[in-house]
């Protein structure tokens, strides 16, 4: 079975879903979809996926979309980066719970704000930067005395909440202040099948992120 991702390269949260195909040496090829040059996103809503977001992936009759639950079927299918216990995956799931509405928003939309549009320093990105800062803090907190997020090996919960920290678009936060994160990033990319989301899938101009719909364009 090959599966087909729509996604596009500047998009972290489809870096997750393109890193577990990768990780995983499963069959799977990128459809490139340009949300920076169609605001409304209609015939994408209508053909593709009806929530307008990114990424989703299919497969013979298999639609779905949100990242989080893309891993947990990919995981689920492969038995590969699931937890042993049920407690190990009731934690998967709630530190993917936790990227999702905390961890990865704030760093997200400040990086598509200052380091994809180039927009300008305003109140609103000094917050965005301070709540990111808050969520980093908690994740370098959580590592400092493991290798990964949950348990002793690579997660769904890791692919989650890794995904936007390999990219080095500015967004003003000093990344060396977060030496448990760079390690596991660090522990993440020597796994077999990493790649740089820039390697996996197309990306969109540089200049059309400057000039198509703001906004965040993908979904958890």
């Amino acid at each position: 079975m090959e599966f087909e991702l729509y996604c596009r390269a500047e998009s972290g949260n489809c870096y997750k879903v393109a890193l577990m195909l990768s990780l995983c040496n499963l069959s799977w090829r990128p459809r490139f979809v340009d949300f920076f040059n169609d605001a409304s996103r209609a015939e994408f809503r209508a053909k593709v996926s009806g929530m307008g977001e990114l990424p989703v992936l299919k497969a013979n009759n298999l639609t779905l979309s949100q990242s989080g639950v893309i891993l947990t079927y990919l995981s689920e299918a492969t038995g590969l980066f699931g937890g042993k216990t049920d407690e190990e995956r009731r934690e998967i799931l709630r530190w993917i719970l936790f990227d999702n509405h905390r961890f990865t928003p704030s760093y997200a939309t400040l990086r598509f704000v200052r380091g994809l549009r180039g927009l300008p320093e305003s109140a609103v990105t000094e917050w965005l930067r301070g709540q990111a800062i808050i969520a980093l803090e908690i994740v370098e907190e959580r590592l400092k005395d493991r290798p990964f997020v949950v348990g002793d090996d690579l997660t769904i919960a890791d692919i989650s909440m890794c995904a936007y920290q390999f990219y080095h678009e500015e967004t003003g936060i000093d990344r060396s202040q977060y030496p448990h994160i760079g390690a596991w990033l660090d522990r993440i990319a020597s796994y077999p099948g990493w790649a740089h989301p820039y390697e996996l899938m197309p990306r969109a101009l540089a200049s059309a992120a400057r000039e198509g719909a703001a906004g965040r364009d993908d979904g958890p």
